[in-house]
């Protein structure tokens, strides 16, 4: 049996929910529903200009990646997170949220100072998420970050989308899917962001190699994938490139595919306030289930309504008890 359900590596940041007005996102000139990569010193004139809502804010540790695998992790799996982080405040407290998740890590190494990245996420009315990231040192999350005997240790190895945009972390990503591929582990990755897909696809396309074992996308990007309108179309582009899928439709639910059938999975109707995380939520639970022999139309489910849940409430996690309840809800266990 392998130490670890699920292994990721990605962005280490520390995010800082605001609620705005679509207004708003309009005089400080945010991409609505986007994730844009901005300097320090934007995102702080940013915050400057949001002076007046900082008493509301909530700030948790994130990234894509981490959220999906400490969702994983309250949900019973076991989890190792790769990512980079500096000698700062910031890090200290991102290190300490995800070992409070039970999420193991590279806690030993020593860390460079810098700054550890920051994600500045704006939630307007309709509950959209605008996110503007500064990576700070996680730009230079690298080879040096991999635990590889912890990712062979590992049924499956989880990359995030967003390393397609540095350099160094595309290539810590790739030989990280190399050593799993060595290792007999499974390999899934997400898109993480339309602009990922559209922007970065060659960088994508090397980090998919020869073909994924599991690509997590919502819609949009599947779309943008395919270059098409026809959620069919996109569904048969990317089985090129992955042995099985998840498609995540929003309030429409979801589209799995096992290897073999496409399941749909029925949406839960909720009262959505806050999208932030509910991608990353549906791959966590996702991964959980799927490492614990449940089949692909149950983790569907599970994913499903748990990403419905995130939706509901404010930041991208969820209380720690919630999870076990959803579980026994959805799979009885």
């Amino acid at each position: 049996m392998k130490k670890y359900h699920v292994y990721g590596i990605g962005a280490a940041l520390v995010d800082t929910e605001i609620q705005v007005q679509d207004s708003e996102l309009k005089q400080m000139g945010v991409e609505k529903g986007l994730m844009t990569l901005v300097d320090e010193a934007r995102q702080q004139a940013l915050l400057d200009s949001l002076e007046g809502h900082l008493v509301h804010s909530r700030q948790a540790s994130g990234g894509s990646a981490c959220n999906s695998v400490v969702a994983a992790a309250y949900f019973g799996a076991s989890g190792y997170y790769s990512c980079k982080v500096a000698n700062d405040a910031h890090g200290d407290f991102f290190l300490q949220d995800i070992r409070a998740a039970g999420v193991d890590s590279n806690f030993d190494l020593n860390r460079d100072p810098g700054t550890t990245g920051k994600c500045l996420v704006l939630i307007s009315p309709d509950a959209e998420r605008s996110m503007n990231t500064h990576l700070g040192i996680s730009a230079e999350l690298s080879i040096k970050e991999l635990n590889e005997s912890a990712l062979a240790d590992s049924e499956y190895y989880y990359m995030e989308g967003y390393l397609v945009t540095s350099d160094s972390g595309r290539t810590a990503a790739i030989r990280g899917r190399e050593v799993a591929e060595q290792n007999g582990v499974k390999t899934a990755l997400s898109f993480s962001d339309p602009g990922m897909v559209e922007f970065f696809r060659d960088g994508l396309s090397d980090m998919l190699g020869g073909g994924v074992d599991l690509l997590f996308c919502n819609e949009a990007e599947a779309l943008q994938w395919a270059g098409s309108n026809s959620l069919h179309e996109a569904v048969t582009a990317i089985k090129e490139v992955a042995k099985q899928f998840a498609i995540t439709l929003g309030a429409k639910g979801a589209l799995v595919y096992d290897g073999e059938q496409l399941h749909e999975i029925a949406p839960h109707r909720v009262s959505a306030v806050d999208t932030n995380g509910a991608g990353d939520m549906f791959a966590g639970a996702f991964l959980y289930a799927i490492s614990h022999g449940r089949s692909h139309a149950e983790a569907g489910k599970l994913a499903s309504r748990a990403a419905a849940e995130v939706v509901s409430h404010y930041g991208p996690r969820l209380p720690g008890p919630l999870h076990a309840e959803l579980r026994r809800e959805i799979l009885g266990a």
